[in-house]
């Protein structure tokens, strides 16, 4: 458990109880450049799934990163974009035991997370996991202060000021 009781907000001034500790866009990036009108015809989505015009597809999964001076948690729901072949795979999967034996799959990062270099199109592997687990992503080495985060941790005040921008946009 994190240690602290909650933070006084740099944003609003108010204390607010506890972090953010988990957190995500409901779809992928690409879903908001579909006009509304338009996403019954052309996207399928679900709350782990989605697919676009039948020819983009995707997997909502897990970044998970340690808080350095807790040891708990902060965990990214993202999507990322899986290859056709990838996804059919993992639709087959989806409701069978053993499936974290399955090998990981390339994919691409496909969520807008708020950081100052965008998060979109940064190299991943997909580790499933099993059964009414979502997937690990784990970010390829690049020059991202996600993928520091993810080897080396956040600092507690990194997760307050994500925490901050989160609750107040």
């Amino acid at each position: 458990m994190i240690s602290t009781n909650g933070f006084q907000c740099a944003t609003c001034g108010a204390f607010h109880e506890g972090y953010a500790m988990c957190y995500g866009p409901a779809a992928p990036e690409i879903w908001s450049t579909i006009p509304e009108a338009e996403r019954d015809a052309r996207c399928v989505l679900s709350s782990d799934q989605c697919m676009v015009d039948e020819q983009y597809f995707f997997v909502l999964g897990r970044v998970e990163i340690p808080i350095i001076e807790t040891g708990e948690q902060f965990v990214w729901l993202a999507w990322v974009s899986l290859s056709a072949e990838n996804f059919n795979r993992t639709c087959e999967l989806w409701e069978e035991e053993g499936r974290e034996n399955e090998p990981p799959y390339f994919a691409w990062f496909s969520s807008a997370l708020p950081y100052e270099k965008s998060t979109l199109h940064l190299e991943t592997i997909l580790h499933t996991r099993p059964l009414g687990e979502r997937p690990a992503i784990e970010l390829q080495e690049c020059d991202h202060v996600l993928y520091h985060y993810q080897k080396h941790g956040m600092p507690l005040a990194e997760l307050q000021a994500l925490t901050e921008r989160i609750m107040h946009g």
